[in-house]
């Protein structure tokens, strides 16, 4: 099936980044292709992890060639702990893709929500039953952070042509 628009949502974490992979076709037509993580064990070092997500990230760029890397920006946390590890790697991940000349888009948790459900405080169980359904699945998608990142590409791919209040960096 032609694609339009091939799109990779990333959900972004240290210990695991989710990530998926989806085709536009037309107007609001989605195809699934792919969705998974990138796990990292917490015995390794920091930037060991980091490394591996970026080598990741790399490889699902080289096999699944997307147009358009869409990721989840840090807007809030309620962990300050957690804050900069998810910054590091959502750092590499930005780097990895603008290395292959990767369009990257950011949105805020709120906008997901917003696009996907059409609440911006709609729950976690809800986007994740409207995004199996928008993908055709019976079922819900696992693990959680696949299924954020593919409600990521849904995001962008409903908002791509409202690209005002995200930020888009072009390498």
């Amino acid at each position: 099936m032609n694609q339009d628009l091939r799109i990779l949502g990333i959900d972004p974490g240290t210990a695991t980044t989710g990530y998926g992979i989806i085709d536009l076709q037309g107007q609001d037509c989605y195809s699934y292709v792919a969705s998974g993580t990138v796990k990292t064990s917490k015995d390794l070092c920091q930037s060991q992890r980091l490394q591996i997500i970026r080598a990741d990230i790399l490889w699902l760029i080289k096999e699944y060639n997307p147009d358009v890397l869409a990721i989840e920006s840090i807007f809030f946390f309620k962990n300050a702990k957690t804050l900069v590890p998810v910054a590091q790697a959502r750092g590499v991940i930005i780097e990895a893709a603008g290395s292959q000349q990767i369009p990257v888009v950011e949105y805020t948790p709120m906008q997901v929500k917003m696009t996907v459900a059409g609440y911006g405080k709609a729950e976690k169980s809800e986007v994740q039953f409207i995004v199996a359904r928008l993908m055709n699945h019976k079922e819900i998608i696992k693990p959680d952070d696949a299924s954020d990142a593919v409600a990521i590409a849904i995001c962008h791919a409903r908002c791509r042509h409202a690209m005002t209040g995200q930020k888009q960096t072009t390498a």
